[in-house]
């Protein structure tokens, strides 16, 4: 039972609710994009239909963690992947196993050692290893002799690395743009099938229609900075993409591809992404991030209207400082 998170407006009584009255035994908390539809993949493969799945934005995963840790786990299993550390979210851990759950957590996010200590002490579980994707680690922990969870972790590994070797997985990673395909794509590998007619006409359907999107999004973008040549970006579909896209037009070594409400998709050639994305209630990978720029209306409604914002100036400091 997947239980996808509206942002901003999650409803957190339906989700408290549905934990509640679960009658799977384990929980699995992930983030929303192909590492994480593997991952949960991977864990249905194991653990069959007893799985009760929460897809979770970075921005969302503290609050998420805190409502789900507030409910009696009954001794169940919460499984988190593919989410990496928030400020003092190790709180959060404790008061779940206060409550009865057992903690596995399976990620490959950069953490600093005195976080990994503090975590290890509040959960049964805790695998960090930024050498693969979240799959991968699921897979290596879960299902290490199963060959289709081998298979699995290797083409997701290749779109979420940014290795691109396999062409079926920029194919997987695009169709999960949209969200309503997670479910149809996660049953395929579990059976480990890459394609079907449905995947195939929604990438389509993406390709006809990501490139007016990019090149939207390069005409309103702006370039700036001196240590590194920066550029803002409003999103309109498709981020890692869309963040390529200006790279290769514009020979740049940091692209920050910025959604309506201030969140950010951080891209950088400098392996910097991460300690960028920290300062900007985010974090990610080196080269792959997330933060937000948490914009009032009034910032809001510039940047809809100008496509610039005074947050930019913020960012170039902290990005040059690293």
């Amino acid at each position: 039972m997947p239980f996808p998170l509206k942002s901003p407006n999650v409803d957190e009584t339906g989700l408290s609710a549905a934990v509640v009255s679960r009658t799977a035994r384990v929980v699995h908390l992930t983030h929303n994009d192909l590492d994480a539809v593997g991952a949960d993949a991977i864990h249905r493969m194991k653990f069959g239909e007893g799985v009760f799945t929460i897809w979770s934005s970075v921005g969302r995963f503290s609050k998420i963690f805190s409502l789900v840790a507030s409910c009696e786990g009954e001794g169940d299993l919460l499984s988190i992947s593919d989410l990496g550390y928030h400020r003092d979210i190790e709180h959060i851990a404790h008061r779940a196993m206060e409550n009865g759950w057992r903690i596995e957590w399976r990620d490959h996010h950069r953490w600093r050692n005195e976080e990994i200590e503090r975590m290890r002490k509040e959960v049964v579980l805790l695998t960090i290893d930024t050498s693969v994707c979240a799959t991968g680690i699921v897979a290596i922990d879960l299902l290490p002799e199963n060959p289709v969870a081998t298979e699995v972790a290797r083409v997701v590994c290749d779109y979420d690395l940014w290795k691109h070797h396999d062409p079926r997985s920029a194919v997987l990673g695009q169709v999960l743009q949209r969200k309503k395909n997670r479910e149809h794509v996660r049953d395929c590998l579990i059976a480990g099938v890459f394609t079907d007619e449905l995947i195939k006409r929604e990438y389509a359907d993406i390709k006809s229609e990501i490139e007016s999107m990019m090149k939207r999004s390069l005409r309103h973008t702006t370039i700036t900075g001196t240590k590194y040549r920066i550029a803002f970006a409003p999103l309109y579909g498709y981020p890692s993409e869309t963040a390529h896209f200006i790279r290769d037009e514009k020979k740049t070594d940091i692209e920050v591809i910025i959604s309506k409400d201030g969140r950010f998709s951080l891209r950088s050639v400098p392996p910097i992404s991460h300690l960028i994305a920290r300062e900007f209630s985010g974090g990610g990978h080196p080269n792959a991030a997330g933060g937000s720029f948490n914009f009032s209306v009034l910032e809001w409604f510039t940047f809809w209207l100008f496509k610039k914002s005074r947050r930019f100036d913020e960012f170039v400091r902290v990005a040059e400082s690293k």
